[in-house]
Parts: structure tokens; sequence; C-alpha cells
């Protein structure tokens, strides 16, 4: 543990925005993060996970204190189900990629989302049709004012749609060191009820799928979508689903008649902001570096030398532009420091 200063913060984000950190501090172990945290006030330091959920549009005057703590463990086992204890600082799909190696189900539909297993909690990660919350069991983490450590059951994180407690509630409260996940080890409960795995499946002859099979799909699927982050600097979807109660989903939909949705509840509908970005005729737009990706109008992405700013004025447009012709307000997924 060695702390540095003026560094570049480029390669600890996915967007590749090239801020600096002013002091710069990575934690391996648990005792390590405690010495720090008995070292600086918890409002000096900024916590950096993997990088992979915010937006950077400037240089950053606290310590940053960067998460890398790693290790994998079953801690419980039955015949049907095992519990798993991944750190924060492991990457995500490695750590997905270990337990479809295992045959440990559950994960499978979470495969290639990127960042660490610490903050998939923090934002209730999701893709077709699962979420962090179906498949977490608990996790443990520090409170950062007075060091005591606490576990968190699932109903204790308020997890909603792409949210939780720790964006809310205990924001900048806690840090996060270990997440503990209860898996299947046989009779998988497969969830396929999205129509372009069911599709991507079907159009690899699979009719029995394993949740290796499953993992390939969705891996498939977001490869051909989404922009990967080394090539192009990203942080997947930057804005969340909007969902709209039935008076607006019909005004819309009356209007266009083929509109992408997904029911709630019976008074709750979802509609892609990828549908909604594109019908305002900013797929593909670009202004310098900054821009929003041709092939998923969701991701903005950065093509080599765009400032946090840069992008995120497109995202004030995006916005707006939505808003104008939907009076949709798109709420930002992605973490904006500014």
């Amino acid at each position: 543990m060695k702390l540095k200063k003026n560094i570049s913060l480029k390669s600890y984000n996915s967007f590749g925005i090239d801020v600096k950190a002013h002091q710069f501090i990575s934690v391996k172990r648990e005792d390590e993060l405690i010495g720090i945290l008995k070292r600086f006030y918890a409002s000096e330091l900024f916590v950096l996970g993997g990088g992979s959920n915010m937006l950077l549009t400037k240089d950053i005057k606290d310590t940053v204190l960067h998460i890398n703590l790693k290790g994998i463990e079953v801690i419980e086992e039955t015949d049907s189900h095992v519990l798993v204890k991944a750190a924060a600082g492991e990457d995500w799909h490695d750590f997905v990629t270990y337990c479809l190696e295992k045959d440990y189900g559950g994960l499978e539909n979470l495969s290639l989302i990127p960042g660490n297993v610490g903050t998939s909690p923090v934002q209730n990660i999701g893709a077709y049709g699962v979420e962090l919350k179906d498949v977490m069991s608990y996790c443990e983490a520090v409170n950062r004012q007075t060091l005591a450590k606490k576990r968190f059951n699932t109903e204790d994180c308020k997890f909603d749609y792409r949210n939780s407690i720790f964006k809310t509630k205990l924001k900048n409260q806690f840090i996060i060191t270990s997440v503990i996940f209860k898996l299947t080890k046989n009779n998988h409960h497969l969830k396929l009820d999205y129509s372009s795995l069911k599709t991507e499946l079907e159009s690899q002859n699979i009719t029995q799928p394993s949740i290796k099979d499953v993992s390939k799909a969705v891996v498939s699927i977001r490869q051909s979508k989404l922009p990967d982050p080394k090539e192009i600097g990203n942080s997947g979807s930057f804005f969340k689903n909007p969902i709209v109660n039935e008076k607006a989903f019909n005004k819309i939909q009356s209007e266009f008649p083929n509109l992408p949705h997904y029911k709630i509840d019976a008074k709750s509908i979802k509609i892609p902001a990828g549908w909604l970005i594109e019908n305002v005729g900013l797929k593909g737009y670009r202004k310098g570096d900054a821009g929003v990706h041709k092939k998923q109008a969701l991701v903005l992405v950065n093509y080599g030398e765009a400032s946090g700013k840069d992008i995120h004025a497109v995202s004030k447009l995006v916005q707006k532009e939505v808003e104008n012709k939907f009076n949709i307000h798109l709420e930002s997924e992605v973490n904006i420091y500014k």
C-alpha cells in the first residue's frame, strides 16, 4: 500500500477520462482499508471500485481510495445450493466465469457486465430478467465513520430498479468489502423470458440450454450491441429505462403503435431508453470525440480524447431532446462526478 500523488485515472475508469487524482491509495486487504479509514476523515476520501459506472468531469482533490480486495471462497454448501463469497475488488465477469466453471447457477444472465463485485449491490445490477437481488444472500460493509463492520441482508439493501440503500439513505456511509451469493448446484432455474435471448439460443439450435449456453448467448448479444470499453470508452447503459404510468404510455403508443415495452405491474410500464433516444434522431450522434453509440443508443461513448464534460454535455442533449418529444425525463444510471 503506497500513497501516490497526482496520478492519472484514465486507466481506472471505463470511459477512459484523463483526470488526475491529487492523492491515490489502492488497498488489497481489509486491514489496509481500516488503516486508511483511521487515517483520513470519511469526507476526505473518494472511493473508487472498478470505475465502470462513473463519469469523471474534473480532477479529484480528495484522496482516491481504490478498493482492490481480492478472494473467492465457498463458505457454505448443501446438496442443492452453495454460498460463494467474493471480495469487492474481484472483476465481475471473472467471478461469473468462475461460478460457471464450478457449475454454480444464477449468474449466467449477468455475464459480461463491466465493473467489480463490490459495486454490484450499490447499483443492483441487472440484465435479461435477472437482478443482483435475485442471487445475493448478503453483503458485508465497513462504516466509513465508525469502522464497524455490518452485514446487510437482501431486504436490508432496499433494492429497486438500478437502486439500493447505498445510493440513497446510506450513500457514502459504507464501503462494501464482500458480497455473498446463493447459487444453485443442480436443477438450475433458467431465466429465458427475454426474446433476444430466446432468439440467440434458437440461432445456435440449442433447445435445452445449460447455464454456460445461456452465458455464451448473453455474451454474444452484448458483444454485438455494446462496445468494448477497452476499445471505445464507455460505461455501458448510461440511462435507466424509464418507468411510466399507463396514461403516459398510451399517449406515446397512440403515435408509435410498435412501441417496445415491458409491463411491470397493472399501473407501471417500462420503455427502453435506447428506443426513445433513437427516435429523437440521436443514435450515432457525435460531437468531437463524445457521442452516442451507433449500434446501441443507450450507450454514450468516448472515441478517444473526449473529456468528462464533453460526454456530460451529450447526456444533457439526449435528456433535453427526449423530454421535448416524449415528456419523459431520462435518469442517469451512471454516477457523474462534477
